[in-house]
């Protein structure tokens, strides 16, 4: 069990398309908030990265994530689907 699973479960219950998200309302989905890493640092944002929880919560929801923390913003974008 993870931290970051109810921001999975929340992405996975869109029924599709991209959202954008404030950073502080991503950090009250998440119990303990979000680190100061995420508002601070680009590459907290990183797709792809399994060994990072956070990462694997939008991964494993669908998403991809394109961080803005000049405007406090996420937007996550439906990852392309991985053909077979």
């Amino acid at each position: 069990m993870s931290k970051y699973d109810a921001l999975r479960d929340h992405l996975r219950r869109r029924r599709s398309g991209e959202v954008t998200y404030r950073l502080d309302d991503l950090a009250d989905l998440v119990p303990g908030g979000l680190p100061p890493s995420a508002y601070r640092h680009t590459a907290w944002w990183a797709n792809g990265d399994r060994s990072h929880l956070h990462s694997r919560s939008w991964g494993d929801a669908g998403y991809t994530a394109h961080p803005d923390l000049a405007r406090g913003v996420v937007r996550f974008v439906p990852a392309p689907r991985k053909p077979g």
